[in-house]
């Protein structure tokens, strides 16, 4: 009986153990452990992001430049995906069963429980068709969203483009891009990603075993709404823009135009360029990589990365900045034989100019004049002592904007070139260079280097008299009109303005001028006085760089510019038309009929493009004297320094020499 007892308290026992070891684990599925609540829930749930409309892009009248529209990404869960005919769905998408299975593996390898991409950007019209028969394919899903159109195909390097996010991205960004997601690779796309991309919403759907919407959980409690991206308004002028590219077409080249008055840019061609629809859609790929292959660079922003010689474009701020020093006046003359004597070095002019002033000399283009007022600023403080001269002259010119990057609101702004005394130092040694040296900076060429941007920009500060504001794109954001502070500050170059009239009475002059030196005459504008310069900058790959800067009307400017086609010779020939074309539309909204015969399709129709073979060769004898120089350099400067090593340590031998002073005299420091 005892044992009967003690068999059933064990067995009640057992029971209990049993019972309170459920409880716990139950109390621990419910309460403590939500993973089960999680995996019931994504039975009758699917959380979506919902992405938001990038902000439209407009120009300054308000008219579209860049826009959206709907497009949808399938994406992929693999643990949900069950056995389904990968032929009907392969034949929807528009792929192969190689394809398919590609795509696949890259989504288990990116994780097997979690959602990612497997094809995107498909058009409105398959989505409709995938989307009827979506509950068919378990584990694939549609996700909406927009991407870029560009209505009038213009000012590509400009906009730039949206890419996939690079893991470099998704990291930068501390988790909130993900693997799929779009932004701003160039252009405005990337410099206000920020503003144009908004805010990504939720949306929490009640779905069936099929995987099939069923409507809103709870009644939309957990969705959040996503919120489109800021609208810009850019300074851009779409019908100069438009007007612009198409007199680029063609050429290699660039075209800048400012508004003095403010800094905004009205016109921003770089030359070839792309129709920027060619980087949306599912041929992105295969077009970027056509695009990236041509030997013309359709990618390279050339109003802010490519570096030319101002040439005669520059002599008008050489002018003021020896006026501003008080080394010449508007009376200085200079009797031009046709070359001019640096030194022992005879330096050709353009013509024999006989004498000339101040505005005579720009209007004429006299080097003879420049060179003598550029060896007057090296030679201030006497001949033998031109480095300090040239370190004062460097800093001066560096106040227009030359050598430093401006700020424009665009990436990968380049700073373009001004040479240290440090460069020449390492060339010619120390103390060893002279005014005649160095003699071709005085009109623009040797190693001064200038954007396009920073041209155009100079002659924003001759037509305000002595100041320029930071040129920028984008002047609104939203309903507001919101420009950075640093945008509406004054930036003096330290030229008093009584200097200016005599060197823009030169500039309308090159216009202007009946003296016969006049190098833009055929480019005047009916009604309309422009100031400009004209410049030819030297090429290694070929024919020279045709350039010219100008700005209009003389009185109350509303427009600089910056022309520069390459390869195509004089400035007056090529560039300067080009930009009286631009100004001409601008002010007036039509081109008139011209007393020189110059048309717009007459240079529109030009094709001033390089012999592809010969610009190709050119390009990689330049690249390799590139190289040369940098082994050059490096070399010297391990020489320099292996020198200075071997120099210590023999004067630091000579010093602990047995019997040397050097020794002598330690001995006896110690002795006291």
């Amino acid at each position: 009986m005892n044992k009967f007892f003690e068999r059933r308290y064990v067995v009640t026992g057992i029971f209990i153990v049993i019972i309170i070891t459920l409880l716990a684990r139950l109390f621990y599925i419910q309460i403590v452990d939500d993973r089960y609540t999680l995996y019931a829930n994504s039975n009758v749930r699917r959380t979506q992001i919902v992405y938001p409309a990038r902000g439209p892009i407009l120009d300054r009248k308000g008219r579209v430049l860049v826009q959206n529209e709907p497009i949808y990404d399938v994406n992929v869960n693999p643990k949900e995906v069950r056995a389904f005919d990968t032929v009907a769905f392969c034949k929807m998408l528009g792929i192969d069963k190689a394809g398919f299975d590609k795509r696949l593996a890259k989504a288990i390898k990116y994780s097997p429980n979690k959602e990612s991409p497997f094809e995107k950007q498909l058009p409105v019209e398959m989505y409709a068709a995938l989307q009827e028969k979506l509950f068919e394919f378990p584990g694939f899903y549609v996700q909406p969203r927009t991407v870029r159109a560009y209505p009038d195909s213009v000012a590509a390097q400009f906009l730039g483009f949206i890419g996939e996010a690079t893991p470099r991205d998704i990291k930068r960004s501390n988790g909130y891009y993900r693997l799929g997601d779009y932004i701003g690779v160039t252009g405005v796309e990337k410099s206000y990603e920020e503003v144009l991309r908004g805010q990504r919403g939720v949306k929490v759907q009640m779905v069936d075993s099929r995987g099939i919407p069923k409507g809103s959980y709870a009644n939309g409690a957990l969705d959040t709404v996503a919120r489109s991206g800021e609208r810009l308004t850019s300074s851009l002028d779409i019908e100069i823009q438009k007007l612009g590219e198409k007199l680029m077409k063609d050429k290699l080249g660039s075209i800048v135009a400012i508004e003095p008055s403010t800094g905004e840019i009205l016109c921003y061609v770089s030359s070839p360029t792309y129709d920027p629809n060619l980087m949306v859609g599912r041929e992105r790929g295969n077009n970027s990589a056509k695009m990236y292959n041509d030997p013309y660079k359709p990618f390279f922003t050339r109003p802010i990365q490519a570096y030319y010689p101002p040439g005669s474009s520059f002599k008008p701020l050489s002018a003021l900045v020896a006026l501003q020093e008080g080394l010449i006046t508007p009376q200085t003359t200079y009797n031009c034989p046709g070359y001019y004597m640096a030194g022992n070095v005879k330096v050709k002019c353009t013509h024999v100019h006989g004498v000339v002033n101040l505005s005579n000399a720009i209007a004429g283009s006299c080097n003879g004049f420049f060179d003598m007022v550029f060896e007057k600023l090296m030679n201030a403080r006497g001949p033998r002592n031109t480095t300090p001269s040239f370190v004062d002259w460097r800093n001066k010119v560096n106040k227009f904007g030359l050598g430093a990057k401006l700020g424009v609101d665009i990436p990968n702004e380049g700073r373009g070139n001004v040479p240290t005394a440090l460069h020449y130092d390492n060339i010619y040694h120390p103390g060893r260079w002279r005014s005649s040296t160095i003699i071709s900076l005085a009109i623009g060429q040797g190693e001064l280097e200038a954007t396009p941007m920073q041209l155009a920009n100079i002659e924003c500060t001759i037509a305000n008299h002595g100041f320029f504001y930071k040129p920028h794109l984008i002047k609104g954001i939203g309903d507001k009109d919101i420009i950075k502070d640093e945008y509406t500050q004054k930036n003096y170059v330290g030229i008093d303005p009584q200097y200016f009239e005599p060197v823009i009475d030169g500039m309308q002059n090159v216009v202007e001028g009946n003296n016969g030196y006049a190098t833009a005459r055929r480019s005047r504008i009916p009604g309309i006085i422009m100031c400009g310069k004209t410049g030819t900058a030297q090429n290694p790959h070929g024919k020279n760089h045709s350039l010219f800067v100008a700005y209009a009307p003389r009185e109350n400017p509303k427009i600089a510019i910056a022309v520069v086609v390459e390869n195509s010779g004089d400035g007056g020939n090529y560039a300067a038309p080009i930009a009286s074309f631009i100004v001409e539309k601008y002010l007036k909204g039509m081109i008139t009929k011209r007393e020189s015969g110059i048309t717009v399709d007459e240079f529109a129709n030009m094709n001033l493009l390089p012999d592809l073979a010969l610009y190709q060769h050119d390009l990689q004898r330049e690249r390799r004297r590139d190289s040369i120089r940098a082994v050059k350099a490096d070399s010297i400067k391990k020489f320099k320094a292996d020198s200075m090593k071997k120099a210590t340590q023999l004067k630091s031998a000579k010093n602990n020499k047995p019997g040397s002073w050097g020794n002598l005299f330690a001995g006896r420091g110690k002795g006291k």
